[in-house]
């Protein structure tokens, strides 16, 4: 996985088919994403064996899960081989650290309006993944909602991201990385290949996030002057 400082790190999450996540690997993501909980986009534990087997041995795949049981979150992950998980759900603090021991990584995704953003640190996940109000819907948040994030090298935004907007995102964020799913689709659960290679070349075009933090974070998709 990218370090602080290695370029913007890149999931494509939602992917539901072999095809997809071969290609959106080919095109160099960080890590693709498959969802367990009820979604549009969910495949089952067979589908996503049958998909990471496929993959590239140094290829990261993220299993999602929303308020599953701890030990079932475990058992999936370690079953299938997955790199990390993503915990989409009401999970405490508690379950994430029982999880965390026991899976290479875990992301823990929270509204932008959480509270629990500002001490994400006490949560004791690796990633914060920020996502709008309704997670998961794919829409576009006000970003001024997520301005109490306590450490962009661990933020991943998500939330609406498309390839004409990813760029705004990641200057005003400077995250270490971000997250996709509607925004490269033709449909739910079926990725467009020219959308996600969009994508992926307007991540890589910009600096990296350290490289970033001195650039103007101001601008984004709402029209807003700071005080």
């Amino acid at each position: 996985m990218r370090e602080p400082g290695d370029g913007t790190f890149l999931k494509i999450c939602g992917i539901t088919t072999e095809a997809d996540a071969l290609i959106a690997v080919g095109l160099g993501v960080d890590a693709i994403g498959m969802i367990f909980a009820p979604s549009p986009r969910q495949v089952s534990v067979s589908t996503a064996g049958d998909i990471v087997r496929r993959l590239p041995a140094e290829s990261l795949s993220i299993g999602v899960f929303r308020d599953e049981a701890p030990l079932r979150v475990v058992e999936i992950a370690n079953q299938l081989g997955l790199g990390g998980v993503q915990l989409h759900g009401h999970e405490t603090a508690e379950q994430v650290r029982y999880v965390a021991e026991r899976v290479p990584l875990v992301i823990k995704a929270l509204p932008a309006t959480s509270p629990l953003i500002a001490g994400f640190s006490e949560i004791g996940a690796d990633l914060l993944l920020v996502d709008g109000p309704n997670p998961g819907s794919g829409e576009l948040f006000d970003w001024r909602l997520a301005e109490g994030v306590e450490n962009a090298e661990t933020l991943i935004v998500s939330g609406g991201l498309t390839p004409e907007n990813v760029g705004m995102a990641i200057e005003h964020f400077h995250p270490f990385g971000v997250d996709v799913a509607s925004g490269v689709e033709m449909a739910p659960g079926v990725k467009d290949p020219f959308k996600m290679k969009a994508f992926v070349d307007a991540v890589r075009s910009l600096p990296g996030p350290q490289d970033n933090r001195s650039r103007d974070a101001d601008d984004g998709p709402f029209d807003w002057t700071r005080s």
